[in-house]
């Protein structure tokens, strides 16, 4: 076994989940766990959020559902995505909410599940990925209602909340005009829901019956000094250990590509964590580094597959030494955002960015 892992600390994910319930009660919070609860684990995420007072789940695929179900997690779990018309069977035997933006799945719902079974139908009120318009969102919801089935919900989506306010606005007002809608048909979704994290710490308009909370579950802001008055710790820490280390001249090109000399002779250690694993191969390049013996140093060479070198110069160091690539270690802390700023991306494609090969270790 490589000594390499993530460390997930369930106790910050706990306080995470109290922080922002104080800020938006009496809006409930819904922690979203899917995409195997952002690279933290989507099980022990989930348990520690309902403990923590999350009243629901929410996840992207059946298979995800499923696999919560499969674990013994009883609380509501959410589709934020229309499962397939084939895939209706599966999700009413493991008791899935569906979110529903086209007849055809309410059809299959209709001849599949059980009377008063629930179901949530989204609306496209500006990010233009998926939901119904507000047209047909008010129709789809009107034959919910006139069914079999509990038109339990109605939802939709922000996609600049954390940057665009006024945006976030005109689709707020957008998604109570379907509510009036229908409301004037005699139609009243017993939830209603809008806000991801940004919306939720943003905008107490959108806060509603309930918010999806999923990048600031895990400690994680959607824009940095995002809430500064929100107290989130991250959960998450990708670590590992020397095991092996040698001393190089100045000018040697260790890794692939022989791409950068050492500016002094050295002592380079390897540390068995590389692309494979989610320790992307750029950030090497963009000035990316490691803690050890809390303090911080940069990589020597290119990351490779399976392994990356750091460059530690004169200072001590052994074999078995712990080296951590995100979290803290001391008083010394690499962050997500700091991976994004240099990767050019987002936090959440960081800490999703980590595969099964790094074993998760859970603490706290």
């Amino acid at each position: 076994m490589r000594p390499s892992w993530i460390e997930v600390d369930l106790a910050a994910v706990r306080a995470n989940v109290a922080s922002i319930a104080a800020e938006v009660a009496p809006a409930e919070i819904c922690a979203v766990v899917k995409a195997d609860g952002y690279g933290h684990g989507d099980v022990p995420i989930a348990e520690a959020a309902l403990e923590a007072g999350a009243t629901r789940l929410a996840v992207a695929l059946a298979s995800e559902g499923i696999g919560l179900r499969e674990a013994g997690i009883e609380a509501p779990v959410l589709l934020l995505s229309e499962p397939l018309v084939e895939d209706v069977p599966e999700v009413v035997r493991w008791r899935l909410t569906p979110t529903v933006y086209h007849r055809p799945l309410l059809d299959a719902l209709v001849a599949a599940a059980p009377p008063g079974y629930p179901v949530h139908v989204k609306v496209d009120t500006g990010m233009h990925r998926v939901g119904a318009t507000p047209d047909a969102a008010v129709e789809l919801a009107t034959a919910v209602a006139a069914g079999p089935l509990d038109l339990e919900g109605l939802w939709t989506h922000f996609p600049v909340a954390e940057s665009d306010p006024g945006y976030t606005t005109t689709q707020v007002e957008a998604f109570d005009a379907v509510v009036k809608r229908l409301a004037d048909r005699g139609v009243r979704p017993r939830l209603r829901h809008a806000a991801n994290t940004a919306g939720a710490l943003n905008d107490p308009a959108a806060r509603y019956d309930f918010v999806r909370i999923g990048i600031g579950l895990y400690g994680l802001r959607p824009a940095p000094d995002f809430a500064p008055d929100v107290a989130l710790r991250p959960a998450m820490r990708v670590m590992s250990r020397v095991v092996h280390l040698q001393r190089l001249p100045a000018g040697a090109r260790p890794s692939y590509g022989r791409r950068r000399p050492l500016a002094h002779e050295s002592t380079v250690a390897t540390v068995p964590v590389g692309y494979a694993d989610g320790l992307t191969r750029h950030l090497g390049a963009a000035g990316g580094g490691a803690l050890v013996r809390g303090r911080r140093y940069p990589f020597a060479g290119t990351i490779t597959m399976d392994q990356a070198l750091i460059d530690l110069g004169d200072d001590p160091v052994a074999v078995g030494d712990e080296v951590v690539f995100l979290g803290h270690q001391g008083d010394a802390e690499i962050t997500a955002d700091e991976w994004a700023d240099r990767l050019d991306t987002i936090n959440w494609e960081v800490v999703c960015g980590f595969g099964p090969r790094l074993p998760r270790r859970y603490v706290g």
